[in-house]
């Protein structure tokens, strides 16, 4: 193997070596970490925001962005617990309600995008404020809270494993065999590469658009239920600055913030765990909570610089080795 392909490997596994270096450092700076109940409830507690972490990914892929996730889990999580309180909903509807609004809001934000052409940054900076504005006007700042049963599912285990991590695993499957394995996939990296080209092509980039919107709603209304099901009550404050968390997640793992690059899985599924891992052993290590935001802050911007940095690595690799193989022809 050369010095060049081991370059090149580091680069691109760069979320996963990260990941063993912050497990290992916490591991060592306290043992409990290592415990295996200390893991599954750092995996239960990624769960909903690697769900979210998902859309958000099929998103940057397009080289968009939604920052009304996370406010949208709010006014999935209000309306759902309103119907189910009023109604008695039977437990499996309520997955299949919370989906359903979560999709028509990003529907919203995905016809804005691909037919009126608004700026996706703009469209989903109003509706950041026009979703979380809607569900303290329907839940008049008040909590609302979910009945018991709803709760109960959250530590109901599976073969050992919790509810949420099980939804979260399937999310990880479908998501990463849609981008992977089928032709939306393929249309889908070729909008974020170069729209105009994809155009060209024959690539319905505005049905892409449109779809990859929608299906961040769904995931954002699935994450909301999947919350719900381990906090039961959705507070005014619930979901704030979770899409924040979600973009961290998804260019930690190695998506492009430009479009035309990423991967679910492992890519998104090892950033989210590495946030976690980080919040979780800031906890064992009894930081001061007033501290945890900034280090989230600083996670966001070693995500981009990372993200720069290793394009721009990579892409000058990538033109040595293509250099390198005309010479070798040449000669």
């Amino acid at each position: 193997m050369t010095v060049r392909s081991v370059r090149s490997l580091a680069l691109n596994n760069t979320p996963v070596l990260l990941l063993v270096v912050v497990f290992l450092v916490f591991s060592v700076a306290d043992a409990r970490f290592f415990d295996v109940q200390t893991l599954t409830n750092v995996a239960r507690s990624a769960a909903y925001i690697g769900i979210l972490a998902v859309g958000m990914t099929l998103v940057l892929m397009t080289a968009g962005i939604d920052l009304s996730v996370g406010s949208m889990m709010y006014l999935v999580a209000v309306v759902v617990g309103q119907v189910a309180n009023g109604y008695a909903l039977p437990v499996f509807l309520v997955p299949v309600l919370a989906m359903a609004v979560g999709l028509t809001l990003g529907a919203l934000n995905g016809f804005a995008v691909s037919v009126l052409r608004v700026v996706p940054f703009i469209v989903t900076l109003a509706m950041l404020t026009a979703y979380r504005g809607l569900g303290l006007e329907l839940s008049e700042s008040r909590e609302v809270n979910y009945p018991d049963v709803i709760g109960q599912l959250g530590a109901q285990p599976i073969l050992g494993v919790p509810l949420p991590v099980w939804v979260f695993v399937v999310v990880v499957v479908l998501a990463h065999v849609l981008v992977t394995r089928t032709p939306f996939g393929r249309q889908l990296l070729a909008t974020g590469e170069d729209r105009r080209a994809a155009e060209r092509a024959g690539i319905p980039v505005r049905r892409i658009l449109f779809t990859v919107y929608a299906l961040a709603g769904a995931l954002a209304g699935l994450a909301a239920f999947v919350a719900m099901t381990q906090l039961r009550t959705a507070a005014p404050g619930f979901g704030t600055a979770d899409e924040f968390d979600a973009i961290a997640a998804a260019v930690l793992g190695g998506t492009s913030l430009f479009g035309g690059r990423g991967s679910v899985f492992p890519g998104t599924v090892v950033g989210v765990l590495l946030i976690q891992l980080i919040q979780t052993g800031l906890q064992f290590m009894q930081v001061d909570l007033y501290i945890t935001p900034m280090v989230q802050a600083a996670i966001i911007l070693l995500a981009v610089f990372v993200d720069s940095a290793r394009s721009g690595r990579l892409e000058r690799l990538g033109r040595r080795h293509i250099t390198s193989s005309r010479m070798e022809t040449a000669a």
